[in-house]
């Protein structure tokens, strides 16, 4: 709860510094607010966001359903606003970070806790793979791959970079910049597939959580790093920031790798030492989480 109530008391500070710029800097209220009438925005603002903040800070627990909800709604305004006017993109962008903050802090909050394991429901609670060949199982990985790719790697990064264009956000890239992330992409691509098919063919099973591999894969990439597969989506999202000439769409990348990291692999690391026990273990003590190095373990077939 302590995270919790020093987010909102960062919120709190923050939102009246950016205030105090709004009503002192033509420039601030133009870039943030646009149009908008910035005294009627403030009448609202300062006591829903501002004060509604600074009570959860300090330890009034019921404001929370005040801040959190307000920041939210304002949120979706901006959005809305910024995206039909083409003005206002970086208010838009703030009060986007800054409903995402306010939701996280509030659950914190509310729950004592983060309730990462709500992440894992549906097709996305661990179970290991059905047996199967192979062949079948390199073909569902493949089929899995493209629903990935095509919803967070094409669909996801479009929307973003469309909105950086359209909210006045957008920053010239240099050439070689494009020419980096081609190369990252066939790397990282080539990463994920390797990692994938060991996945498939070593552990007999896939990368969803709904058909996980039931044996414990520690070949191919998986010498080297332990989360090739993490590596390889993170690198790929980055690369196609590069390539589109879009830093919201790098951002969006490492956030998710930050995400990734906090909230899923804990709780993957937990089921895999579950039905692995000591080897899971012995590999988890000698293998890099995210820095590749030299294998340490030996190779099996």
């Amino acid at each position: 709860m302590t995270w919790g109530r020093l987010y909102f008391a960062v919120q709190a500070a923050a939102g009246t510094a950016w205030w105090v710029a709004v009503f002192a800097l033509p420039a601030v209220r133009t870039a943030t607010l646009g149009a908008l009438d910035f005294r009627i925005v403030a009448a609202l603002d300062i006591p829903f966001f501002v004060i509604a903040s600074a009570l959860v800070a300090c330890g009034v627990r019921k404001a929370v359903w005040i801040a959190a909800p307000w920041t939210v709604l304002v949120a979706i305004g901006m959005v809305v606003y910024a995206t039909v006017t083409a003005t206002a993109g970086w208010g838009a962008l703030l009060m986007v970070a800054a409903a995402a903050g306010s939701s996280a802090a509030a659950v914190i909050l509310l729950l004592g806790r983060v309730p990462s394991e709500w992440l894992l429901i549906g097709p996305f609670r661990f179970r290991p793979a059905a047996e199967a060949s192979a062949r079948t199982l390199v073909s569902k990985t493949t089929l899995q791959t493209l629903v990935f790719s095509g919803t967070f790697l094409v669909a996801l990064p479009a929307i973003i970079a469309g909105l950086e264009w359209r909210w006045g956000l957008h920053l010239a890239f240099p050439p070689a910049a494009r020419v980096g992330g081609a190369v990252l992409f066939v790397a990282a691509f080539a990463l994920s597939t390797w990692s994938s098919t060991a996945m498939a063919v070593q552990g007999a099973g896939t990368p969803l959580p709904s058909s996980t591999p039931r044996r414990l894969v520690i070949t191919g990439p998986y010498r080297f790093v332990r989360n090739p597969m993490a590596i390889g989506g993170i690198a790929q999202g980055v690369a196609i920031g590069l390539m589109v000439g879009s830093w919201l769409v790098i951002v969006y990348a490492l956030s998710g790798s930050l995400v990734w990291n906090a909230l899923v692999r804990p709780l993957e690391e937990a089921d895999l030492e579950e039905r692995f026990g000591s080897a899971f273990r012995t590999y988890r003590d000698r293998v890099s989480c995210w820095i590749p190095r030299r294998p340490l373990i030996a190779s099996a077939g």
